[in-house]
């Protein structure tokens, strides 16, 4: 495989955004946006989930590549939007660099689309909730233990749905205005860096406590004192 860059550049973004649309988008696959939700999730889930796994998702019909060149240029692509989405759930929302910004359409004048069509962030949100689908076990066992996750899939929820459901969910919900959107998507960077923070936790190996195991009351005590246990640390 080729060695996948650190981050992708413009050129290498467009070339990436054309791919998908002509042998991702066809097949029920990701466009650019959506593969940067679906990345995004991947890099702060519970726990980690092989290359080979997750790209199947990408393509939806895996494509025949002309050569093997191309299929490790394509794949060198994938790992290098990785490296990059992998770099931004470390930063927050004050210090995120342009080059790690979510990858999202927006609108150049909004005041000119149809309500209907400003439905940004929509496919990034449908991308993230695929990929939590390959570890729904555990992403239920945080959104059990850890309120906040809630909180933050309720918000991606609301991209993906447009829609904000009241205390009866029976009844249809209040649309999700241009303005929410924006808010949402301008959070995502620190909310992406809170739920990586719990997965380095989440992650991190406890080393058991180990107690020493008492004296018998008659023994040395083991501080060196000289006396019998029980007349010296024992004595407590």
């Amino acid at each position: 495989m080729k060695a996948a860059p650190n981050y992708l550049d413009d050129d290498q973004i467009e070339r990436l955004a054309e791919l998908l649309e002509q042998r991702a988008v066809p097949f029920k696959g990701f466009n650019l946006e959506a593969l940067d939700g679906y990345l995004s999730a991947l890099a702060v889930a519970p726990e980690s989930i092989p290359f080979e796994q997750w790209q199947t998702a990408v393509w939806g019909t895996p494509p025949r590549w002309k050569d093997e060149e191309e299929r490790q240029q394509v794949e060198a692509l994938l790992l290098g939007h990785w490296n990059m989405v992998n770099q931004r759930v470390r930063h927050g929302d004050d210090d995120l660099p342009d080059h790690l910004a979510p990858l999202l359409w927006l609108p150049e004048n909004p005041e000119e689309e149809q309500d209907d069509e400003l439905d940004v962030g929509r496919d990034w949100a449908f991308g993230f909730f695929r990929a939590v689908e390959l570890s729904e076990i555990k992403w239920d066992q945080w959104l059990d233990e850890h309120e906040w996750v809630d909180e933050i899939f309720l918000r991606f929820d609301r991209l993906a749905s447009g829609e904000i459901v009241g205390e009866d969910p029976e009844q249809p919900g209040e649309p999700v205005s241009y303005r929410e959107r924006l808010e949402i998507i301008a959070s995502l960077p620190g909310m992406l860096a809170d739920l990586h923070h719990l997965r380095i936790d989440t992650l991190t190996p406890r080393e058991p406590i180990r107690r020493e195991a008492t004296p018998d009351r008659n023994e040395p005590c083991p501080c060196g004192s000289g006396k019998k246990y029980k007349k010296c640390c024992g004595a407590a």
